[in-house]
């Protein structure tokens, strides 16, 4: 580490210069190797300063140069301290960069006079979420002056967000601290382009009209050029004047370069390089769980976990969008906002209620009727009239108070009751609670069930296609099932154990509520699936039809994608009774972007084989009946001695399909862009592959 007596900062520490400042002076910028003088105890701050994020923790920002003190290193487990040497303080102001968690009593930096804490901080963060970002911190040390010093840097605390980042320790005549800023609009257009940049700290932003807080939320706002806009939809507001107020750094422009338009700042909308072009991605910012899937009004309603104002998880909202075919979609405004700061709207259902129980329609026109999770007060109910373009909310919310989150709406036709089957953190342990209600307003409980995890999904299936041979179906966010029966109150298994159909990036799915053709269909959030340099972050896998089906192992539940995907085929070419030879590829001279590949190959006798998509190799171990892409191995059996496969890439993932369905498959994958080959190969011995086929796709956004 360099210990510098007197060191002159550049612009990117302070402001310029004036005649009566006089040079910074370094404590530490935490660039060396080790730390020094500085004195350690404990696990928590190792030997030296980290180079930024440690494993298995979130992107660390903020911090200047290389290094910086992190007390990260084996995870929030580890404790520690670090104490500098003695220094005299020379400057009224000690400024320093601070990230990590809040703890006044665990996470802490201390400046100590004559052994005793004089000046303390600690982190901003608290509770899950959250930013690793560093921020500036001024202690005013004016009275101090003179007089011997020492920093100690502690982390006593081993819970979530149990570490504390430090960084660029200095004395100045100036103090780097934020200060409260505001700007002014009369709203003229629908949207307020806001400057973000990722990973910059978080700036909690207010929009009031009239002194009332009308949104509130935390951006990565820009100070210089912005990595892109996110947007805010304020057209409720027009006409009137909205005052935007933040606290950013001295000197912080990030208010001034807010711009006020109808159209968002997105000049390549759906073209850019990494955008998936037949999955659902958000015009800007996060999305994960989908939310509400129902179909009404010639419409499939797709409402999603959505962050507006960043490509990182927070300011939990309902995006939404809609599609008439499940493969074309348009985004709409924002569903359902926070009602306050720190009260957001996590996952839930949505259904029509056809008879109107809630007595929320009008006219004769049935209601959508969507639960969801307000993580300030509980499960809520929220209602539309107008085809889910706008929300209200029941005024005797919230309806049912617990620990726990993801209300799900199923119709109990038998007992003419709605069901909500909701996640529950009962005794400490993990269950899907049953409550029931005949106005989706009042609710009772009726039972639960141990084992779940968050979102959970509950339907009836018939079995192989037979009406009125049917079993329900448990399924919780973390893609395994249950099958049994339910009488309305009750979830019974029919065994023990659960089963799984998707594998790899795919997590809290939702089927949809009033299918119009009785279909059972399915979309999952592609947890883990990013886009490089892009401004938005996660995606939905493809929409599937659920089907349960009578196998060697018993009933299970298979996958496939919905018929409509076929739209999107484009030129096709197959071959038909081909022998692979080691070494053979059919494919060689077929090239392409968006790929869907079919095979079926004869399974015994073989050894290994596959597909090799733009690089993302699908592979099949006949000896060890296992289908393997991108390092996620799910266990296949062959039917009728055949393997059969279906591979569709887009940009930033591959979806695999084995034996129809029996098993699924979402990969994240970004292919090269000089990568466009394919091929069909055997390794070991040869196979035969009574059909292989290969379809363009194309863009579901091209007009």
């Amino acid at each position: 580490m360099r210990r510098l007596s007197a060191l002159l900062f550049g612009l990117f520490l302070a402001p310029a210069l004036t005649a009566a400042d006089r040079p910074d002076v370094m404590i530490a910028d935490f660039e060396g190797a080790d730390y020094g003088d500085w004195k350690t105890t404990g696990d928590a701050f190792g030997t030296g300063p980290a180079r930024g994020t440690l494993p298995q923790q979130m992107p660390v920002s903020g911090f200047l140069g290389k290094g910086l003190v992190n007390s990260y290193l084996g995870g929030d487990k580890s404790t520690g301290t670090l104490t500098s040497s003695s220094f005299k303080i020379e400057r009224p102001f000690i400024n320093f960069l601070i990230g990590g968690g809040k703890d006044q009593e665990k996470l802490q930096i201390n400046l100590r006079v004559d052994g005793k804490v004089v000046r303390t901080a600690t982190g901003p963060n608290d509770r899950p979420g959250g930013t690793e970002a560093l921020d500036w911190h001024s202690w005013d040390v004016k009275d101090l002056i003179g007089q011997s010093a020492s920093i100690e840097i502690v982390d006593r605390a081993t819970g979530g967000w149990g570490h504390i980042n430090i960084d660029h320790i200095i004395q100045s005549d100036r103090k780097r601290a934020t200060a409260d800023v505001s700007r002014e609009f009369v709203i003229e257009k629908r949207y307020l382009n806001l400057p973000v940049k990722t990973d910059a700290p978080k700036r909690r932003v207010k929009f009031l009209v009239d002194d009332e807080t009308v949104r509130e939320f935390d951006i990565e706002f820009a100070d210089g050029e912005p990595e892109f806009f996110a947007f805010a939809d304020v057209s409720a507001f027009r006409g009137k004047k909205l005052r935007v107020e933040a606290k950013l750094p001295d000197g912080g422009a990030a208010l001034d370069h807010i711009t006020q338009s109808d159209e968002i700042a997105a000049p390549k909308l759906y073209a850019e390089t990494h955008r998936p072009q037949f999955h659902f991605t958000a015009r800007r910012g996060w999305l994960n769980d989908p939310n509400g899937l129902v179909y009404a009004g010639g419409e499939y309603h797709l409402f999603f976990q959505h962050n507006p104002y960043g490509k990182n998880w927070g300011n939990m909202h309902w995006g939404h969008a809609v599609s008439k075919d499940l493969v074309h979609w348009q985004e709409l405004p924002v569903a359902l906002y926070p009602k306050r700061y720190d009260d957001w709207a996590f996952s839930g259902s949505a259904v029509v209620d056809h008879k109107n129980t809630s007595g929320f329609g009008a006219g004769g026109k049935a209601p959508l009727v969507a639960a969801y999770t307000s993580t300030g007060r509980g499960e809520c109910i929220a209602y539309s009239t107008d085809r889910g373009r706008t929300w209200k909310e029941y005024d005797g919310n919230p309806v049912v108070k617990h620990a726990g989150r993801d209300p799900k709406l199923v119709w109990y036709e038998p007992g003419q009751k709605w069901v909500m089957a909701v996640y529950d953190e009962h005794a400490g342990k993990q269950w899907i609670a049953f409550h029931t209600s005949s106005d989706l307003k009042k609710w009772e409980f009726q039972s639960r069930i141990e084992g779940y995890f968050e979102c959970p999904d509950l339907f009836s299936l018939p079995v192989d296609g037979k009406a009125g041979a049917e079993k329900w179906v448990l399924y919780a966010a973390d893609g395994k099932y249950a099958i049994g029966t339910f009488d309305g109150k009750t979830f019974t298994p029919d065994g023990p154990g659960k089963q799984q159909l998707w594998h790899g990036n795919f997590y809290a799915a939702q089927s949809y509520s009033n299918a119009p053709d009785g279909r059972r269909i399915q979309i999952g959030w592609g947890n883990g699936i990013s886009f490089p340099d892009m401004p938005f972050n996660q995606q939905m896998t493809v929409p599937v039809q659920l089907t349960l089906r009578t196998t060697a192992d018993g009933l299970r539940m298979f996958a496939e994608p919905v018929g409509e995907v076929d739209k999107l085929m484009g030129e096709k070419e197959v071959w038909t009774d081909s022998t692979l030879k080691p070494g053979d590829n059919p494919l060689r001279k077929v090239a392409g972007d968006l790929i869907e590949i079919r095979g079926e190959f004869v399974a015994e006798g073989a050894d290994v084989f596959g597909f090799d998509v733009r690089g993302c190799v699908v592979s099949y171990d006949a000896k060890a009946k296992t289908l393997t892409c991108n390092k996620v191995a799910v266990p296949l059996a062959p039917v009728d001695g055949k393997i059969r496969l279906r591979v569709l890439l887009d940009r930033g993932s591959v979806e695999v399909f084995g034996n129809d369905g029996r098993v699924a498959l979402s990969a994240a994958y970004v292919a090269p862009p000089a990568k466009t080959s394919l091929a069909a190969f055997a390794r070991g011995v040869p196979v035969r592959a009574p059909m292989i086929s290969v379809s363009e796709i194309r863009s579901a956004w091209d007009k």
